[in-house]
């Protein structure tokens, strides 16, 4: 049976939790997908790094306690992960370290030190595929190695996978989808009568928001998925500064109000469309949906996409888009394509 070897770059949540699916469900997965998983290097900026060719003892790592580090367990205190990257073992690197929207680091160049030498990627950090999605995917062509990214837009949701796989023979014109959960929790506890501040809180309270919400609110997150969304789906080939940007801070509860008597919703919605002479709109801005539209009863943390097709229409898919197991499964579900691709190279040789 096949074995892949991987590394994890990054071991917060979304990362340990896959390295828990591989520590306690590993012989089944192994049966159900046909192929194994070995983590055989770990780096953490808190815990440093670990590397064992023959595999890492996961329940060690996953296990230690308090202020201690790998050092302490035949690793390093220190984390360089240009070097762990480039000359361990792995056949696949895991990406899962913060996302910075400015220029994609430290993930790009983790990316791109991962396809230079040979090792395919998964990542669910939407900086490298948004700001430099093209190049990273065209490096993994030369290397004859994969990048994929399915975790980046919808977390768990397979919504990228779904549109290039499932909609063959279809014409996708336009896409429009509420793509951050923290917002969208927002606007729920305001539109049942909470004022903006502590329907934040709440949100930070519930784990749906971080410190500084900005991010979530002010729609930065939704911008970058709408770019990765127009230039895989729309092959937009646009830029960070192309998606119009607007939050949702200037949503008032008299708004809602208003929305609610006509029959609306207010949603912060993210969304592009490719115009007749080719080229491709794109934005986020909150608005107030009818409520017979297919996004405007999607509720709470949950996400969804609805897709302008020639053929079919709109077609919605809704899910989570957010949470360590569900981000886990995304860079599961990127091995399984991986894996896929491989065999059907296999069997056309």
């Amino acid at each position: 049976m096949t074995t892949y070897d991987i590394a994890l770059i990054g071991f917060g949540g979304v990362n340990r939790t896959l390295a828990e699916l591989i520590a306690a469900r590993g012989e089944a997965l192994n049966s159900e997908l046909g192929f194994g998983l070995r983590v055989v290097a770990i780096t953490d900026l808190r815990l440093g790094s670990l590397v064992r060719p023959e595999g890492v003892d996961l329940p060690l790592a996953l296990n230690l306690a308090g202020s201690e580090t790998f050092a302490e367990h035949g690793g390093s205190a220190d984390t360089n992960n240009e070097s762990v990257i480039r000359t361990c073992t792995a056949d696949i690197i895991c990406e899962a370290t913060f996302t910075n929207p400015d220029d994609g680091e430290p993930a790009v160049s983790h990316v791109r030190w991962a396809l230079e030498s040979g090792k395919s990627v998964c990542t669910t950090n939407k900086g490298p595929v948004a700001l430099r999605g093209a190049e990273l995917t065209s490096l993994a062509e030369q290397n004859g190695v994969h990048f994929e990214f399915e975790g980046a837009v919808m977390s768990g949701t397979p919504v990228i996978r779904l549109a290039k796989k499932m909609f063959a023979g279809l014409k996708l014109n336009a896409f429009e989808g509420i793509l951050n959960g923290t917002s969208n929790y927002v606007l729920g506890r305001m539109e049942a009568g909470l004022d903006f501040e502590a329907a934040i809180q709440e949100a930070q309270a519930l784990g749906y928001a971080e410190a500084n919400p900005a991010a979530d609110i002010e729609g930065y997150d939704v911008q970058l998925k709408v770019l990765i969304l127009a230039n895989e789906l729309l092959e937009a080939g646009i830029e960070l500064k192309d998606v119009q940007r607007k939050g949702i801070s200037t949503v008032t509860r008299e708004d809602l109000r208003k929305a609610s008597q006509e029959g609306r919703r207010w949603k912060l919605v993210g969304s592009a469309r490719r115009n007749p002479d080719g080229t491709v709109t794109a934005g986020v801005a909150p608005t107030a949906l009818p409520l017979d539209h297919g996004l405007a009863g999607i509720s709470g943390a949950t996400n969804a996409a609805s897709f302008d097709t020639d053929l079919l229409g709109p077609v919605t898919v809704s899910g989570p888009g957010a949470g360590r197991v569900e981000t886990a499964y995304a860079l599961l579900s990127d091995i399984i394509a991986m894996h896929a691709a491989k065999a059907g190279a296999a069997a056309h040789v």
